[in-house]
């Protein structure tokens, strides 16, 4: 397990640790993720507030992240061959899933250094191998392919559709929060039911994540 990763969660939430877990809708993809039993009902008032000013969403596989992975591995052809970036990362599963289903080049793109440091930690974990890029605007390799889940939790975000399609000519995005997405040059590919790991106990309607195309004119 990653040292530094186990004490950077624990200086936040007291008493968590993190585990190595096999995905219930993608066993072949191992993460290390927040301990499921973590002591949630023991959070005081200062802890909560540490942890919204330090969110750690490489702790978590978040339902879109699953589903776009699972949505990868079974139509490796999105990915094969190609040069793909993965905007948010995270715990990194949706690159590791694009590397598993051979993908020229995958990077994992966050500008949160834990994050990074998760997605190296999980692409070993899973022999894969990932290029690490801590800013969407200075990395400026050529793309030809950009996964993204999990990123549209505000609708301010919905402006990055468009910039994702200046910069790739194809875009796979996952979405659970958005429910009337109706961006130009996306399409809707499929929907399912997910959920979160470890499981916030989310509502239903988040838990219904859609996987869209987007393709450059």
């Amino acid at each position: 397990m990653s040292t530094e990763l186990s004490r950077r969660l624990s200086a936040v939430i007291p008493d968590a640790a993190l585990e190595i877990v096999a995905l219930p809708e993608v066993p072949n993809i191992r993460l290390a993720l927040l301990q499921a039993s973590y002591p949630q009902h023991l959070l005081d008032s200062d802890t909560i507030a540490e942890i919204m000013n330090t969110p750690m969403y490489w702790a978590f596989c978040w339902a879109s992240g699953q589903v776009l992975a699972r949505f990868i591995l079974d139509n490796p052809d999105y990915v094969k061959g190609q040069r793909v970036l993965d905007f948010g990362s995270g715990s990194g599963v949706v690159a590791i899933a694009a590397a598993l289903a051979g993908a020229k080049q995958v990077v994992a793109c966050d500008n949160d250094p834990l994050a990074l440091l998760a997605c190296a930690y999980n692409a070993e974990l899973n022999g894969v191998k990932l290029v690490l890029a801590s800013s969407w605007e200075r990395y400026v390799e050529p793309t030809d392919l950009i996964l993204a889940s999990d990123v549209l939790y505000d609708r301010a975000n919905l402006s990055w559709l468009e910039l994702f399609l200046k910069r790739a000519p194809c875009v796979l995005v996952a979405d659970s929060r958005i429910r009337d997405f109706s961006a130009e040059h996306y399409e809707l590919l499929s929907s399912n039911n997910s959920f979160t790991l470890p499981d916030l106990d989310e509502s239903q309607e988040f838990r219904r994540v859609r996987v869209y195309l987007g393709r450059a004119v």
